[in-house]
Formats: C-alpha cells, sequence, structure tokens
C-alpha cells in the first residue's frame, strides 16, 4: 500500500494542456484507490465534479503528497505557500525548462505508479525570507523558493546601495540591482546574469550584481546560513523594487533597509528514482551529449 493515501492536485489555470493533465491524473489516482484533493480554483475549471476540493491552506494540512501541473512558475507559487506544511510536492511539466517538474505528461501513468509503489528520493529546498524595514519597523515581507531580486525598477537606470554579510560590510555598488539566489535557483534569473551553476544540494547562496558599474564585481558564493543585509543610499532618487521569484514584489525607498536570510521550513521536492540534475542540464541548457547517447 502507498504512503500517499491523500494526494491533493494543484496546477496552472488557463491552459487546456494542463486541464488535460489534472484530470487525467485525477481519474488515475482513484483508479488507484487515492483520497484526491483538488485545489478550489482548479476544481471550478475541470469538466467533472470533483468529491473534495479544497483551498491551499487545506491541502497543505491534509494531504500526504501535492502533485503540480505546470511550468516552474506554477511550483514556485506552490512552494511558497507548502514549504511550512512540510508536505511532499511533485511536479508534472507543462511548462517550457522544467528544472522542477520531473514527470514527463506522455509517461504519467507509468512514471506516477512507481512513486506509489515507493519509487522515488525526497530531496530538501531551502527557501529565502526577505524584509523590507524603514525606520526599524518592517514595511513588507516575502519568500522565494529561487531568487530575491533588488532592482531600480526602471530600465538602464543604476541605484546605490551597500552589502553587509553577517553584520559585516562588503561593498557600496552602484548597479541596476542584486540578485540574491539559492541553489535552486540558480538555473534561473541568476544564471542569465552570469551566475554560477549550484548543485540542489549545496548549502549556500549565491550574490550576482546586475551590471555593475565597476569590472570588478563578480558573483560571490556565500554560506547558506549567511544574513545578507542591503542598505539602500538614502540620495537615491528612486525607489527600488524587491521581488521573490519574479512573482511577488516588494517596494523600498530611499533609506529602507532589506534584510535576507535562509528560511527555517524547507521544500520537500519528490523526485523519481531516475532523477538526475546533470542529465536534466544537458536536456535543458544544451551541453553536450555523452559520446553513447549520440
Amino acid at each position: 500500500m502507498t504512503r500517499f493515501q491523500t494526494i491533493a492536485l494543484m496546477g496552472r489555470l488557463g491552459s487546456p494542456e494542463v486541464l488535460e493533465t489534472l484530470l487525467h491524473l485525477y481519474q488515475f489516482l482513484r483508479e488507484q484507490g487515492c483520497r484526491v484533493l483538488v485545489a478550489s480554483e482548479v476544481a471550478e475549471q475541470l469538466p467533472i465534479e470533483v468529491e473534495v476540493r479544497r483551498d491551499e491552506a487545506a491541502i497543505g494540512r491534509e494531504s500526504d503528497l501535492v502533485v503540480v501541473v505546470g511550468g516552474d512558475g506554477s511550483m514556485l507559487g506552490a512552494a511558497r505557500s507548502l514549504a511550512e506544511h512540510d508536505v511532499p510536492v511533485l511536479g508534472v511539466n507543462r511548462g517550457r525548462l522544467g528544472f522542477l517538474t520531473d514527470i514527463s505528461p506522455q509517461l504519467l501513468e507509468q512514471e506516477m505508479g512507481a512513486v506509489l509503489s515507493g519509487e522515488y528520493f525526497l530531496e530538501p529546498r531551502f527557501l529565502l525570507d526577505v524584509t523590507v524595514s524603514r525606520n526599524g519597523e518592517v514595511i513588507g515581507e516575502g519568500q522565494a523558493l529561487n531568487d530575491v531580486v533588488l532592482n531600480s525598477g526602471v530600465s538602464a537606470r543604476m541605484i546605490e546601495f551597500e552589502l553587509y554579510i553577517d553584520d559585516q560590510f562588503v561593498y557600496t555598488q552602484q548597479s541596476d540591482g542584486l540578485i540574491l539566489s539559492t541553489p535552486t535557483g540558480s538555473t534561473a534569473y541568476s544564471l542569465s546574469g552570469g551566475g554560477p551553476i549550484m548543485h540542489p544540494n549545496l548549502d549556500a547562496m549565491v550574490l550576482v550584481p546586475m551590471f555593475p558599474h565597476t569590472l570588478s564585481s563578480r558573483p560571490l558564493v556565500i554560506d547558506g546560513n549567511s544574513r545578507v543585509r542591503i542598505q539602500v543610499n538614502e540620495l537615491n532618487e528612486l525607489h527600488p523594487n524587491i521581488s521573490c521569484d519574479g512573482q511577488l514584489n516588494l517596494s523600498a525607498s530611499p533609506g529602507d533597509v532589506v534584510q535576507v536570510h535562509k528560511k527555517p521550513e524547507r521544500l520537500n521536492l519528490l523526485h523519481p528514482l531516475n532523477h538526475n540534475f546533470y542529465a536534466i542540464c544537458r536536456a535543458k541548457l544544451g551541453w553536450g551529449s555523452h559520446p553513447r547517447e549520440k
């Protein structure tokens, strides 16, 4: 008997392909004898009447496994809402890159059946907590699985800020902004900004300057338990934007303080046994294939 007796389904709205996969998955899981919860907004779009619908908070509390159908963006949103519930999360890829979504829709029953049979492993991923403070008072907060990005909010305009790590001054920088990425996010926006690819199991963060006004500023890899503080210069004319995974946005003003550190709760990603990080990089990033694969 599978340990996953109650399985919840979430997915990206507005996509016929996603809804088709969610319907297939719902019917398959019911045939396997599982109790299936469906996110309320998803249930409203399915062409059948589902037995149990729940909001995201209830899904986190009541399910043994959450399956997210969509792309990495769908997984990022689910991660932020589910991390505190310590429930495993599995992704079915209906997006483009799919670094976080393992299962192919074409092999849905085969790979999902293997997971139900116990053929899987769990991989914890840490998230980042971010707060924005003004005059010692927190005015905004968020969390991110991929990255926290401080940016000027205006194209081709720089901001100035001071960077501190564990209360030690690092530098004053003029740039378009700064990307603070987890290992999970190192293959996302950080990569396009020239940051390194980090294996997901690393306990580290990378700080990637965005078009800095100096040739000597380079990405900086730091301990994952570090506490990062960014002091926005009071002389800035612009009001910077802080984005979490490119989905949640916070506003800052000159003189504000942005603090970022590891979130206590982790996301438990569930992978099929054939999951291979380097194979995913080869496929998604166009790396050269192995001689035996040609």
